[in-house]
Order: C-alpha cells, then structure tokens, then sequence
C-alpha cells in the first residue's frame, strides 16, 4: 500500500492537487502543513492543517509535496526539510492521468503535472517542477528543478529551462533557446533569443525590463 501523504504550503496549488488525487483515489492525503498560525488547526478544502512544516517528524511514514506556488518558495521549503532529516525519497510525484507522455521521458521527484499537460518525446522535468493544465512540452525539452510553468505554456523543441525559472501563463519559447536560472517570462510573451538568468522579459518579441536577485 502507498504512503499516505502531506501537502506542504496550503496554497491554492495545494488544493488543485488535493483535487487531483482525489480524482485517482489511490493515495491517502492526511492534511496540510503551514507556518501560517491563522491556518493551524483548521479545514481546507475538507482536510485539517496539522500543524507547521517544522512538525514534519510527527509523521515519519508519510511522503511530502511541496505546494508553495515560487520556485523560490519550493527551494526554501525543501532546504528547510531537509535539515529536519527529510530524504529525498519522501517526496512523492503527483502527475494528473489526463497528462499525456511518449517517448523516453523523465518526471524528478515531487514534481506537479495538472491536467491536460503534453510531454512529447525525450522530455526531461527536475525535481519540485510545477507544470500547470494545459502546458506543452515538445521534443528534447530540459525543465531544471524548481522551474514553475503556468498554465498554456508552450516550448519548442530542445529548449531548456533553467532552475527556478518562471514562465507566466500562455508564454511561447521558440525552439533552442534557453530560460536562465531565476529568470521570468511574463504572461503571453513570445521569447526569441536566450533570457539570461535572474532576468525579467516580457512582450512579443521579449525583451527585458528588469534585473533583479532570486
């Protein structure tokens, strides 16, 4: 029998994910974990919010997924955990059945796919990805650890996207070009050329409006 499971972070993210497992009914989801005290103790979306993420040794047989929405957020949390002796085998993977995949592809650990997501072929996704519906990922594509994908993103082929980046809703990535560690592609941009990491590019064609630390 699998290990029933925490939510860490009980964000919206965390409820579109308690509403997808849910809907496969195969796991068991004991609650939410948050450092917010206004939320200890009570219910969302049906289920109790146990107690802060710190408390994560009261249950020692349970697997994780990071809800925080940032890829910043994801990092911290996982940081956190892991210096309360979290191994990375704790982290479970939750990917939605509509999610369609072919093709030699790979989903790192914790990692979130919603519904109606398309993987190719030769797909690679890191670890503590968050993928939102409708996202499609093409031929070759790299997606780093901690890189979030809001809803309608598109990727050509061999484009890579660096840890921690963020791609805004219905935001394009022409084929091989890379998104750099950090960076942001503002929502329904089309990007042309290499984002350079830490940066912030929007519009069609993209083009930077900000530099900033991640």
């Amino acid at each position: 029998m699998a290990a029933p499971l925490l939510l860490v972070a009980a964000s919206g993210l965390a409820r579109e994910v308690l509403a997808l497992l849910r809907e496969q009914g195969e796991r068991e989801v004991l609650g939410f974990l948050d450092d917010d005290p206004g939320l200890v103790g009570r219910d969302v979306d049906g289920l109790p919010v146990l107690g802060g993420i710190d408390d994560v040794a009261r249950w020692p047989a349970a697997e994780l997924v990071v809800c925080a929405g940032r890829g910043s957020a994801r990092r911290s949390v996982v940081e956190r955990l892991t210096r309360a002796g979290v191994t990375p085998e704790r982290y479970a993977t939750v990917v939605h059945p509509g999610v369609s995949t072919a093709g030699a592809t790979r989903i790192g650990r914790g990692t979130i796919l919603l519904a109606g997501v398309v993987l190719t072929t030769a797909v690679e996704i890191g670890d503590h990805v968050v993928v939102m519906p409708h996202v499609t990922l093409t031929h070759d594509d790299v997606v780093q650890d901690y890189a979030t994908l809001c809803a309608g993103v598109a990727l050509g082929g061999w484009v890579r996207v660096g840890p921690g980046a963020y791609l805004g809703m219905s935001s394009a990535v022409r084929e091989r070009v890379s998104v750099g560690a950090g960076a942001t592609l503002g929502m329904g941009s089309a990007l042309l050329e290499d984002l350079p990491a830490g940066q912030v590019w929007v519009g069609t064609p993209a083009r930077p409006i900000t530099t900033r630390a991640r």
